[in-house]
């Protein structure tokens, strides 16, 4: 037999679980991360590279793929796997030649996931730093007076050359 006082405790702890799940799923939803225009939010250690399936971690090397008809979306954990699978993907999908498919990657000094800097590929310059998958570069928001760094064509020349 149950007693009426713990009854009434266990009705009230329902209750009020009932009562804070709506503000508990409108806190979730507010989320301190800034993706840009256009890019889909990337869920650390959850979502996987599209090319050698390994968990997007850090926050520094993500990259990200964003195209096509469909507006499909591909994630990478280092700019390398993206470098590749541009080469290796580009009769499948050759929306990637297109001028309006967007690519992201992360920048080396990005402070956190929450506040990742995103820069555009083309357009950043790459330093040497051990990643994920060990192509060693990492984009940055420095210039190339500011530290030995390299294009996008001569970081995606150099990722080649190396192979995997």
């Amino acid at each position: 037999m149950c007693n009426p006082h713990k009854r009434r405790f266990i009705g009230q702890i329902g209750v009020a679980g009932l009562l804070l799940t709506p503000l508990a799923a409108s806190l979730a939803g507010c989320a301190s991360e800034d993706w840009p225009e256009g890019m889909k939010p990337i869920a650390w250690d959850r979502d996987a590279c599209v090319r050698c399936n390994m968990r997007i971690a850090d926050h520094r090397f993500a990259a990200q793929l964003r195209g096509g008809a469909k507006d499909t979306t591909f994630n990478f954990d280092d700019v390398g796997c993206l470098v590749f699978w541009l080469e290796e993907q580009r009769a499948r999908f050759p929306w990637m030649d297109d001028a309006t498919t967007r690519m992201w990657v992360a920048a080396w000094e990005s402070p956190s996931a929450e506040k990742a800097i995103w820069l555009d590929p083309r357009q950043a310059r790459y330093v040497a730093k051990r990643s994920p998958m060990r192509y060693d570069l990492a984009a940055s928001t420095a210039t190339s007076a500011d530290a030995p760094s390299l294009s996008y064509a001569e970081m995606r020349a150099k990722t080649l050359a190396r192979g995997k």
